[in-house]
């Protein structure tokens, strides 16, 4: 069956059962591999996306759960790698193997985008990706600095 999705602003038309998982949808049809394979069964964190605002192992939802959802991947946070929480992550140095990054900040998007200045406490409970390198520290850090370039911004509720 064909299934209309919204992938980072753009339509596209992908050939899927309706229970396929979504990361499937992204990866292999859309061609977007920023979302990452992890664990398969929503714990890790590697494959969050975010589906109208709200961040989602997408593993763990099937195309057909979307619907007309907005879906934003690592590749739709900014067109070009400078939205502020990929700057901060560079910053910071959070990254060792990497591979959970995407998810982390797919999951830390969402995070700012409901509490524009999380405490220490709002990010150990909102983030609970797993970074098997233990980066958590240098994570935090980078929440907390992207968060506040994110306030300074036109528009936003904190500037």
């Amino acid at each position: 069956m064909t299934v209309s999705l919204t992938i980072n602003g753009r339509k596209r038309s992908i050939e899927a059962e309706a229970d396929m998982p979504l990361l499937w949808a992204l990866r292999d049809d859309a061609g977007l591999k920023g979302t990452k394979f992890g664990c398969g069964v929503g714990v890790c964190g590697a494959c969050t996306v975010l589906v109208d605002g709200v961040a989602i192992r997408s593993c763990s939802v099937s195309v057909g759960d979307v619907g007309t959802a907005r879906i934003v991947t690592i590749e739709g946070l900014a067109g070009d790698g400078d939205h502020p929480l990929q700057k901060a992550w560079i910053a910071e140095q959070v990254p060792q193997c990497g591979y959970c990054q995407p998810g982390m900040i797919m999951a830390a998007a969402a995070l700012i985008a409901e509490t524009p200045r999380p405490s220490d406490t709002d990010i150990n409970e909102q983030i609970t990706n797993v970074c098997r390198c233990g980066t958590y520290p240098r994570i935090r850090r980078a929440i907390h600095r992207a968060a506040a370039e994110m306030a300074k911004m036109p528009g936003s509720a904190s500037a």
